[in-house]
């Protein structure tokens, strides 16, 4: 046996022969992550923090470094070290953004080649959408520029002065004053990868609310909350919601401004979008929801999905049922009975599709697909969205990352794979537009616009041609 490796050392050595290389790739070689198996799985470099999908690219940001991976093989394209990375623009063109903690300005990147398209070096924050990138810059802490940018631009699309920034806006999209979103075991918060801009903004900064509009720049107000109320910015209004501890409970009342005249646009009483705490009814948080819809809780104990621009009702749930997931156009909510999954359009009784599913199941919407993680056993399914048809189903334990339209990657540790949606060829339905921003229930207030040009149908060009349009 001395002999014999004393030779292969010998061998190796000399490069005639060397055993020790596919040794170990036979040693160190993962299991599947999933059954059935995934077209490619590959170790990434360290635990991903968030992996995106960007056009032909995945995009994986790391705690030191950023890496990219091609979609089709798995194989990596290149690696920059970077504390933060996060992806701007559409499917057809998308960059990825990445800076260092604690140092002002950021890079965009070509996802596929990792060519530096533009750079910035003053800015001290970066907020990425499909159809935007904002970043701001402050020359004293009083004293700050918001600018906007088409995301594979050269020049800002408009600038606007902010009275400085918070302290904890910092690297990629700090927390601006909308929504809250609902999260679920074993699928990423960022599943979804970037969405359309939304027509209003909040930025909260010393105690006041500034309200920009993001097709213009203009800071429309700032606002300053009262003792008991908290603001927030969804569905293109300025929410005051007021929380007030009387009799041992907290008495919620919701009041919706238009941002451009300061009017009262809807208010309700009762619902609690679960803002505040048990302390005293303090509020800390954000509403839940997404997009322009909120999650509350009528007065009688049941769930419901609120519109935010004009305070209409989309849904209120049966005794037991619990939302899980929701976007603009559909809600996905838990049966009371804790047997199986729901998904119904909001604002009209249509039922789009059940599921079979335990109590302990979670659900994310996407532009191309819902996704239901399940437990014992462990399952992750990718579903049309409208029609609950099976884009893909897996025996996995893994996560679910990151949706794109054709497939979506799932990962475990250091591994990632990804999984093709439909055998067949098939594949979802594509998001309207450009993944935009529509409007709960049907089309917003902009006209028939199929439900692609936000709230206020700013998001879609004026149909008299004008100027402006």
């Amino acid at each position: 046996m001395l002999l014999g490796l004393a030779v292969v050392v010998a061998l190796a050595a000399t490069g005639v022969w060397n055993p020790f290389p596919g040794l170990w790739d036979w040693v160190d070689r993962s299991e599947p992550i999933s059954e059935p198996d995934v077209v490619w799985q590959q170790r990434v470099g360290g635990t991903p923090r968030s992996v995106t999908i960007a056009g032909d690219a995945v995009v994986v940001e790391q705690r030191t470094r950023v890496e990219a991976r091609s979609l089709a093989t798995g194989a990596q394209l290149w690696e920059r070290k970077a504390d933060w990375a996060a992806v701007a623009g559409g499917d057809r063109d998308p960059v990825v953004a990445v800076g260092k903690l604690l140092v002002k300005g950021y890079e965009l990147l070509d996802p596929t080649t990792g060519v530096t398209r533009r750079r910035d070096d003053d800015a001290v924050a970066v907020w990425t959408y499909r159809n935007l990138l904002l970043d701001a810059r402050c020359t004293d802490a009083t004293d700050c520029t918001l600018s906007a940018w088409d995301p594979r631009g050269t020049a800002p699309l408009w600038t606007a002065f902010l009275p400085g920034v918070h302290s904890g806006l910092l690297a990629d999209n700090p927390g601006l004053r909308g929504t809250r979103r609902l999260t679920a075991t074993r699928i990423d918060d960022g599943v979804a990868g970037a969405e359309a801009a939304p027509p209003l903004l909040g930025f909260p900064v010393d105690g006041r609310v500034h309200v920009v509009d993001t097709a213009t720049g203009r800071v429309l107000q700032n606002v300053e909350p009262g003792r008991e109320e908290r603001l927030s910015v969804v569905g293109g209004r300025l929410l005051r919601i007021a929380a007030r501890s009387q009799d041992g409970t907290c008495y919620f009342a919701i009041s919706a401004r238009d941002s451009a005249t300061g009017q009262e646009a809807w208010q309700r009483a009762g619902i609690n979008l679960r803002t505040a705490d048990s302390a005293g009814c303090v509020q800390r948080e954000d509403p839940q929801g997404a997009r322009n819809v909120l999650i509350g809780v009528a007065p009688d104990g049941r769930e419901a999905v609120i519109d935010g621009y004009d305070g209409r009702l989309l849904w209120v749930g049966e005794p037991g049922t619990k939302p899980i997931a929701v976007d603009d156009r559909s809600a996905v909510f838990r049966a009371a009975d804790k047997r199986s999954v729901i998904a119904r359009e909001l604002g009209t009784e249509k039922v789009l599709w059940t599921r079979q599913a335990s109590g302990k199941a979670g659900a994310a919407l996407t532009p191309y697909a819902a996704v239901v993680a399940d437990e014992k056993p462990s399952r992750l399914a990718a579903l049309d969205p409208r029609t609950g048809r099976e884009l893909a189903a897996l025996r996995t334990s893994a996560n679910a990352l990151a949706v794109g339209s054709q497939g979506m990657i799932i990962g475990e540790g250091r591994e990632i794979g990804y999984v093709r949606f439909g055998a067949s060829g098939s594949s979802p339905t594509r998001p309207p537009g450009n993944g935009g921003n529509p409007g709960p229930g049907g089309p917003g207030p902009g006209g028939p616009n199929d439900g692609d040009c936000g709230p206020k149908g700013e998001l879609c060009p004026d149909p008299g041609g004008g100027k402006d349009g």
